[in-house]
Protein backbone atom coordinates (compact mmCIF):
# COMPACT_ATOMS: atom_id res chain seq x y z
CA UNK A 1 0.00 0.00 0.00
CA UNK A 2 1.19 3.63 -1.02
CA UNK A 3 2.24 5.81 1.93
CA UNK A 4 -0.38 8.56 2.22
CA UNK A 5 2.06 12.27 0.98
CA UNK A 6 3.22 14.28 3.71
CA UNK A 7 1.41 17.36 3.25
CA UNK A 8 3.47 19.25 5.78
CA UNK A 9 7.08 18.49 4.34
CA UNK A 10 7.54 21.46 2.46
CA UNK A 11 6.34 23.68 5.36
CA UNK A 12 8.54 21.91 8.02
CA UNK A 13 11.57 22.41 5.86
CA UNK A 14 11.00 26.07 5.19
CA UNK A 15 11.15 26.53 9.01
CA UNK A 16 14.11 23.60 9.82
CA UNK A 17 16.19 26.05 7.23
CA UNK A 18 15.32 29.60 8.64
CA UNK A 19 12.74 30.47 6.13
CA UNK A 20 10.45 31.40 8.71
CA UNK A 21 8.33 33.88 6.56
CA UNK A 22 7.89 31.29 3.74
CA UNK A 23 6.38 28.96 6.26
CA UNK A 24 4.19 31.59 7.43
CA UNK A 25 3.03 32.59 3.97
CA UNK A 26 2.85 28.94 2.26
CA UNK A 27 0.81 27.61 5.37
CA UNK A 28 -2.54 27.17 4.11
CA UNK A 29 -2.74 23.74 3.05
CA UNK A 30 -5.71 22.49 2.21
CA UNK A 31 -7.78 19.15 3.86
CA UNK A 32 -5.72 18.90 7.04
CA UNK A 33 -6.28 16.60 9.41
CA UNK A 34 -6.93 17.81 13.25
CA UNK A 35 -3.85 16.13 14.18
CA UNK A 36 -2.30 18.21 10.68
CA UNK A 37 -4.11 21.49 11.50
CA UNK A 38 -2.39 21.47 14.95
CA UNK A 39 1.45 20.71 13.57
CA UNK A 40 0.88 23.27 10.93
CA UNK A 41 -0.31 25.91 13.66
CA UNK A 42 2.69 24.78 15.92
CA UNK A 43 5.23 25.35 12.93
CA UNK A 44 3.45 28.80 12.21
CA UNK A 45 3.63 29.91 15.73
CA UNK A 46 7.26 29.18 16.02
CA UNK A 47 8.11 30.90 12.82
CA UNK A 48 6.39 34.14 14.39
CA UNK A 49 8.74 33.39 17.37
CA UNK A 50 11.53 33.37 15.17
CA UNK A 51 11.03 36.35 13.96
CA UNK A 52 10.70 38.18 17.36
CA UNK A 53 6.89 37.99 17.04
CA UNK A 54 5.82 36.84 20.73
CA UNK A 55 2.76 39.17 21.69
CA UNK A 56 1.42 37.85 18.23
CA UNK A 57 1.58 34.08 19.92
CA UNK A 58 0.77 34.82 23.25
CA UNK A 59 -2.43 36.89 22.23
CA UNK A 60 -3.86 34.10 19.59
CA UNK A 61 -3.38 31.13 21.44
CA UNK A 62 -5.82 31.20 23.81
CA UNK A 63 -6.06 28.44 26.90
CA UNK A 64 -8.61 26.13 24.82
CA UNK A 65 -5.72 25.41 22.52
CA UNK A 66 -4.20 21.70 22.47
CA UNK A 67 -1.25 21.09 24.42
CA UNK A 68 1.41 21.68 21.78
CA UNK A 69 0.27 24.88 20.95
CA UNK A 70 0.09 25.90 25.11
CA UNK A 71 3.79 24.84 24.77
CA UNK A 72 4.84 27.32 22.16
CA UNK A 73 2.87 29.96 23.54
CA UNK A 74 5.09 29.24 26.65
CA UNK A 75 7.73 29.60 24.33
CA UNK A 76 6.48 32.81 23.36
CA UNK A 77 6.11 34.04 26.70
CA UNK A 78 9.52 32.95 27.96
CA UNK A 79 11.05 34.54 25.41
CA UNK A 80 9.12 38.10 25.89
CA UNK A 81 10.53 39.26 28.59
CA UNK A 82 13.20 38.70 30.91
CA UNK A 83 10.13 39.15 34.19
CA UNK A 84 8.17 36.01 32.72
CA UNK A 85 11.32 33.36 32.29
CA UNK A 86 10.69 32.47 35.96
CA UNK A 87 6.78 31.76 36.22
CA UNK A 88 7.33 30.16 32.55
CA UNK A 89 9.74 27.38 33.38
CA UNK A 90 7.69 26.85 36.89
CA UNK A 91 4.20 26.04 34.61
CA UNK A 92 6.67 24.16 32.05
CA UNK A 93 8.16 22.02 35.27
CA UNK A 94 4.20 21.71 36.24
CA UNK A 95 3.12 20.15 33.21
CA UNK A 96 5.80 17.97 32.46
CA UNK A 97 4.89 16.26 35.92
CA UNK A 98 1.41 15.99 34.81
CA UNK A 99 1.06 12.18 33.74
CA UNK A 100 -1.61 13.46 30.93
CA UNK A 101 0.19 15.67 28.73
CA UNK A 102 3.96 15.38 29.97
CA UNK A 103 5.09 13.20 27.40
CA UNK A 104 4.17 15.04 24.31
CA UNK A 105 6.45 15.55 21.83
CA UNK A 106 6.55 19.47 21.26
CA UNK A 107 5.96 19.95 25.46
CA UNK A 108 9.36 17.92 25.79
CA UNK A 109 10.84 20.47 22.53
CA UNK A 110 9.72 23.28 23.57
CA UNK A 111 11.26 22.54 27.51
CA UNK A 112 14.63 20.93 26.13
CA UNK A 113 14.75 24.42 23.90
CA UNK A 114 14.02 26.69 27.34
CA UNK A 115 16.60 24.62 29.59
CA UNK A 116 19.56 25.01 26.75
CA UNK A 117 18.49 28.84 26.94
CA UNK A 118 19.34 28.55 30.68
CA UNK A 119 22.38 26.68 29.81
CA UNK A 120 21.07 23.88 32.34
CA UNK A 121 21.60 21.25 29.59
CA UNK A 122 21.22 18.18 32.10
CA UNK A 123 17.69 19.28 33.44
CA UNK A 124 17.09 19.72 29.51
CA UNK A 125 18.36 16.50 28.58
CA UNK A 126 15.84 14.73 31.45
CA UNK A 127 13.14 15.82 29.11
CA UNK A 128 14.26 15.64 25.32
CA UNK A 129 16.87 12.40 25.75
CA UNK A 130 14.45 9.43 25.16
CA UNK A 131 13.88 11.42 21.57
CA UNK A 132 10.53 10.14 19.44
CA UNK A 133 10.73 12.51 16.62
CA UNK A 134 13.66 13.84 14.46
CA UNK A 135 13.00 16.95 16.12
CA UNK A 136 13.68 15.97 19.74
CA UNK A 137 17.08 13.89 17.94
CA UNK A 138 18.02 16.96 16.38
CA UNK A 139 18.13 19.01 19.53
CA UNK A 140 19.76 16.26 21.66
CA UNK A 141 22.67 16.84 19.07
CA UNK A 142 22.57 19.96 19.34
CA UNK A 143 22.49 20.21 23.13
CA UNK A 144 25.49 17.26 23.72
CA UNK A 145 27.68 19.71 21.19
CA UNK A 146 26.67 22.56 23.84
CA UNK A 147 28.44 20.27 26.60
CA UNK A 148 31.20 19.66 24.21
CA UNK A 149 30.15 15.80 24.19
CA UNK A 150 30.31 14.89 20.57
CA UNK A 151 30.72 11.48 21.41
CA UNK A 152 27.09 11.42 22.76
CA UNK A 153 25.87 13.54 19.59
CA UNK A 154 27.19 11.12 17.24
CA UNK A 155 25.10 8.63 18.86
CA UNK A 156 22.21 10.53 18.51
CA UNK A 157 23.03 11.69 15.15
CA UNK A 158 23.63 7.80 13.84
CA UNK A 159 19.78 7.01 15.30
CA UNK A 160 18.48 9.53 12.82
CA UNK A 161 20.53 8.63 10.32
CA UNK A 162 18.55 5.05 10.70
CA UNK A 163 15.68 6.85 10.16
CA UNK A 164 16.02 9.24 7.82
CA UNK A 165 19.75 10.02 6.18
CA UNK A 166 18.11 12.54 3.78
CA UNK A 167 16.07 14.34 5.95
CA UNK A 168 16.77 18.09 6.47
CA UNK A 169 17.30 17.55 10.00
CA UNK A 170 19.87 14.91 10.04
CA UNK A 171 21.88 16.84 7.41
CA UNK A 172 21.74 20.04 8.98
CA UNK A 173 22.95 17.63 12.22
CA UNK A 174 25.80 16.21 9.84
CA UNK A 175 26.63 19.33 9.50
CA UNK A 176 26.47 20.74 13.25
CA UNK A 177 28.56 17.48 14.09
CA UNK A 178 31.61 18.33 11.71
CA UNK A 179 31.74 21.52 12.90
CA UNK A 180 32.30 20.12 16.36
CA UNK A 181 34.74 18.19 14.70
CA UNK A 182 37.00 20.20 13.03
CA UNK A 183 39.89 19.43 10.58
CA UNK A 184 38.61 17.53 6.82
CA UNK A 185 35.01 17.53 8.51
CA UNK A 186 35.06 21.49 8.02
CA UNK A 187 34.62 20.73 3.77
CA UNK A 188 31.88 17.98 4.38
CA UNK A 189 29.91 20.68 6.35
CA UNK A 190 30.40 23.11 3.92
CA UNK A 191 29.07 21.02 0.91
CA UNK A 192 25.84 20.40 3.42
CA UNK A 193 25.45 23.90 3.25
CA UNK A 194 26.15 24.11 -0.12
CA UNK A 195 23.71 21.88 -1.14
CA UNK A 196 20.82 23.48 1.32
CA UNK A 197 21.94 26.66 -0.58
CA UNK A 198 21.32 24.80 -4.27
CA UNK A 199 18.14 23.26 -3.66
CA UNK A 200 16.05 25.51 -1.04
CA UNK A 201 15.61 28.71 -0.93
CA UNK A 202 19.14 31.31 0.35
CA UNK A 203 18.50 31.83 4.16
CA UNK A 204 20.41 33.20 6.96
CA UNK A 205 20.53 29.82 8.45
CA UNK A 206 22.04 28.78 5.13
CA UNK A 207 24.33 31.73 4.87
CA UNK A 208 25.50 31.79 8.27
CA UNK A 209 26.32 27.67 7.91
CA UNK A 210 28.42 28.78 4.72
CA UNK A 211 29.66 31.20 6.94
CA UNK A 212 31.25 29.52 9.81
CA UNK A 213 32.64 26.95 7.74
CA UNK A 214 34.77 29.24 5.71
CA UNK A 215 36.10 31.12 9.03
CA UNK A 216 37.27 27.67 10.15
CA UNK A 217 39.21 27.47 7.03
CA UNK A 218 40.81 30.68 7.86
CA UNK A 219 38.55 32.13 4.62
CA UNK A 220 37.51 35.09 6.16
CA UNK A 221 36.72 37.68 2.73
CA UNK A 222 34.42 34.81 1.87
CA UNK A 223 32.94 34.45 5.03
CA UNK A 224 32.18 38.34 5.32
CA UNK A 225 30.35 38.17 1.86
CA UNK A 226 27.86 35.48 2.95
CA UNK A 227 27.45 37.38 6.24
CA UNK A 228 26.50 40.64 4.84
CA UNK A 229 24.20 39.32 2.34
CA UNK A 230 22.53 37.52 5.22
CA UNK A 231 22.96 40.43 7.21
CA UNK A 232 20.19 41.99 4.16
CA UNK A 233 17.84 39.51 4.71
CA UNK A 234 17.83 40.23 8.19
CA UNK A 235 19.33 42.57 10.45
CA UNK A 236 18.60 41.87 13.37
CA UNK A 237 19.53 38.48 13.24
CA UNK A 238 21.94 37.51 16.13
CA UNK A 239 24.07 34.72 14.75
CA UNK A 240 24.54 36.89 11.83
CA UNK A 241 25.47 39.73 13.80
CA UNK A 242 27.33 37.56 16.30
CA UNK A 243 29.93 35.90 13.30
CA UNK A 244 30.32 39.51 11.93
CA UNK A 245 31.78 40.80 14.75
CA UNK A 246 34.11 37.61 15.10
CA UNK A 247 35.13 37.90 11.27
CA UNK A 248 35.63 41.44 11.17
CA UNK A 249 38.11 41.00 14.30
CA UNK A 250 39.97 38.75 11.88
CA UNK A 251 39.90 40.67 9.12
CA UNK A 252 40.91 43.70 11.16
CA UNK A 253 38.47 45.71 10.81
CA UNK A 254 36.12 47.45 12.56
CA UNK A 255 33.25 45.40 14.88
CA UNK A 256 31.52 47.90 17.13
CA UNK A 257 28.58 48.80 14.75
CA UNK A 258 27.36 44.88 14.86
CA UNK A 259 28.75 44.62 18.57
CA UNK A 260 25.76 47.33 18.95
CA UNK A 261 23.65 45.96 16.84
CA UNK A 262 23.81 42.96 18.84
CA UNK A 263 23.70 44.82 21.66
CA UNK A 264 19.90 46.02 20.38
CA UNK A 265 18.96 42.41 19.03
CA UNK A 266 19.76 40.33 22.18
CA UNK A 267 21.20 42.07 25.47
CA UNK A 268 21.88 38.56 26.69
CA UNK A 269 24.30 37.08 23.88
CA UNK A 270 26.92 35.56 25.79
CA UNK A 271 29.40 37.22 22.99
CA UNK A 272 28.73 40.64 24.95
CA UNK A 273 29.23 38.65 28.21
CA UNK A 274 32.49 37.39 27.52
CA UNK A 275 33.60 39.80 24.28
CA UNK A 276 33.60 43.68 24.85
CA UNK A 277 36.48 43.62 26.97
CA UNK A 278 37.65 40.83 23.77
CA UNK A 279 37.75 43.53 21.68
CA UNK A 280 39.71 46.06 23.65
CA UNK A 281 42.27 43.41 24.29
CA UNK A 282 42.23 42.46 20.71
CA UNK A 283 42.35 46.39 19.60
CA UNK A 284 45.11 46.81 22.15
CA UNK A 285 47.37 43.30 20.97
CA UNK A 286 47.30 44.77 17.51
CA UNK A 287 48.26 48.09 18.61
CA UNK A 288 51.33 46.86 21.00
CA UNK A 289 52.07 44.26 17.76
CA UNK A 290 52.02 47.68 15.21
Amino acid sequence: MAMAPDVLFNLRNYFYLGAYQAAINNSDVPNLSEEDLIERDCIVYRSYIALGSYQLVINEVDSSAATPLQAVKLLALYLSSPDSKESTISSIKEWLGDAAIGNNPILRLIAGTIFMHEQDYNEALKHTNSGGTMELYALNVHIFLKMHRSDYAEKQLRVMQQIDEDHTLTQLATAWLNLAVGGSKIQEAYLIFQDFSEKYQMTSLILNGKAVCCMHMANFDEAESFLLEALNKDAKDRETLANLVVCSLHLGKPSSRFLSQLKLSDPEHMLLKRGLTAEENFNRAIQSVA
